[in-house]
């Protein structure tokens, strides 16, 4: 399973007003590339968001499921990637001081992408979740911080390849 951990300046509820906005979905997920439609039950487990991959006019359309909404601490989602299967997405907030720790865990559920050797699976999806935590920090930081406290300009992958633990773990 592939971690990403970041601290972001702002607090925890600024990162799920961006969660919540599924219409934001492809400004901060690295491959989403416009939104067709979200569920009016979005982000409640269950709700939908109908999106599309790839670019016009490659495009393909997919969706993304809750599985789990308990804000400010956690969501869980189902994402399709098709053709390349699915993926469990896990987004834990944790605050710390007048900020809070992201951490955003992935792994392939179904499909082709779960043949590929994990090492070299986690690597790729460690790579792609850095610029998804880069872009998520830009969002809610704007929402919720201060423009001079700003992470999102910081260098470095964001990558951890231990069990960082936003919930009162070791963090990166």
């Amino acid at each position: 399973m592939a971690r990403n951990v970041r601290v972001l300046h702002c607090p925890p509820e600024a990162v799920f007003r961006v969660l919540e906005d599924g219409w934001l979905y492809p400004a901060w997920v690295v491959g989403a590339t416009r939104m067709r439609d979200v569920d009016a039950t979005w982000p409640e487990a269950g709700g939908r968001l109908h999106h599309s991959v790839g670019v016009w006019p490659a495009l393909i359309d997919d969706q993304t499921a809750s599985l789990e909404w308990n804000p400010p601490h956690r969501m869980v989602m189902q994402a399709k990637g098709c053709p390349i299967g699915e993926a469990r997405v896990t987004i834990d907030v944790k605050p710390r001081g007048e900020g809070c720790v992201v951490r955003i865990q992935e792994h392939a559920h179904t499909g082709p992408a779960k043949l590929v050797p994990r090492p070299i699976a986690d690597a790729l999806l460690r790579w792609r979740n850095a610029e998804t935590l880069h872009r998520l920090a830009y969002l809610a930081e704007g929402l919720g911080g201060s423009a001079e406290d700003s992470t999102a300009d910081e260098q470095g992958t964001g990558a951890v390849d231990g069990d960082a633990d936003p919930r009162g773990g070791d963090e990166a």
